[in-house]
């Protein structure tokens, strides 16, 4: 039964990742029919199916590594320095941003807003990044993706911002 349990965090996290990205594609998911073929891409832009491959990469990996700091954050299991639990709110708080996203981008269409929301996003990623780091490297070194994919998001949002005003 222990063995079982220790696989718990890594699911809720994992879990709570999907969930959030699933949420947020369900109230953007009009938004995206309109954005496939009315709305002008930067040069880059990747081929639509990479989105959802590289999204579950990324949730996955955010999960991992948050599971792995909420399991220092017990009485106990962490001596060192860094606070696993301003680590897990930041953790919290970057979710928040991702599911905002896509619906301020697809489902407004507000652009100017959305690169503000990953701009925040990328501020909470970086913060959080730093403080994993200080807990543990490994579940630090997960979220590089997520990090520079938010960059590349950054630099497509502002493409389609300029782009369509």
């Amino acid at each position: 039964m222990k063995k079982t349990g220790k696989w718990i965090p890594y699911l809720v996290f994992i879990g709570a990742a999907f969930g959030a990205g699933f949420l947020s594609y369900v109230l953007s998911a009009r938004g995206m029919k309109v954005y496939s073929k009315d709305v002008v891409k930067p040069p880059l832009t990747p081929p639509e199916a990479v989105f959802p491959v590289v999204w579950t990469i990324l949730y996955a990996f955010m999960g991992i590594g948050a599971g792995r700091i909420y399991k220092k954050s017990r009485p106990g299991h962490f001596p060192g320095g860094g606070n696993p639990r301003g680590a897990l709110g930041l953790w919290w708080g970057q979710l928040g941003f991702n599911f905002l996203w896509s619906p301020v981008f697809f489902g407004l269409g507000a652009y100017g807003a959305a690169l503000l929301c990953l701009v925040l996003m990328g501020m909470a990623v970086l913060g959080m990044i730093l403080e994993f780091w200080e807990i543990d490297r490994k579940a630090a070194m997960l979220q590089l993706p997520y990090l520079l994919w938010i960059c590349f998001a950054g630099y497509l949002n502002a493409g389609v911002w300029r782009l369509n005003g």
